[in-house]
């Protein structure tokens, strides 16, 4: 195996092999920054009836990722090709057949890898919502007081648990909300929301 490894023709097997080890030292010891984290919306055309990119699963994992993946098929694989044809004909192939045979072939087999490595990566779940999603909400007044054409900040949260601060002015003219005071959000208006005092809400009676 050494002297297929030191073979002319393997160059740039070792070569890849050796990249992908660097790579995966400096993301072990926490100098890669955000690389790991690069997955670019790559613009494909949309009447293309073959997304190869899509399918070397660029965009299902980190870009880096990918690169790693390739680059170990690809060393590996030339370097298994190169062995096989040193045990059969007694020398390794030239780096000029070997290279381009290897890189092909690499292809499949590292989308085929990312399909399983995306199984395992943790994935990001949104939790955003829209603002008005917040309406029926109940929210507590943090920071002034509340009258009408005059809101005050308050704090409530949206149904994933994730906290929001919003102005609430009083729906009603004559009314007015102190610090500490929990109401109910209304309806939205302009940037804020109008609410009625938690104490004016009453649940609708289901009916027997």
């Amino acid at each position: 195996m050494l002297e297929v490894i030191t073979a002319p023709g393997s160059v740039a097997f070792v070569t890849a092999i050796v990249l992908m080890l660097l790579i995966g030292i400096v993301q072990l010891l926490g100098l890669g920054g955000e690389w790991a984290e690069l997955s670019p919306e790559l613009d494909v055309d949309a009447d293309a009836s073959f997304d190869a990119l899509a399918w070397l699963g660029v965009g299902r994992v980190p870009l880096l990722v990918s690169l790693i993946l390739y680059l170990a098929s690809f060393g590996l694989l030339g370097l298994l090709g190169q062995q096989l044809a040193h045990d059969w004909s007694g020398a390794a192939l030239s780096g000029w057949i070997a290279a381009p045979a290897a890189a092909l072939a690499a292809l499949p087999l590292s989308a085929l890898a990312a399909r399983g490595v995306v199984r395992i990566l943790p994935r990001d779940h949104s939790t955003a919502v829209p603002i008005e999603s917040l309406v029926g909400a109940t929210a507590q007044i943090v920071i002034g007081r509340a009258v009408a054409g005059s809101p005050a900040r308050a704090r409530t949260q949206d149904a994933h648990g994730q906290v929001h601060y919003v102005m609430v002015e009083p729906d009603g003219s004559g009314q007015q909300f102190e610090e500490g005071e929990r109401v109910l959000l209304i309806r939205r208006e302009g940037d804020g929301f109008r609410a009625i005092s938690w104490g004016d809400h009453r649940l609708p009676r289901l009916e027997g």
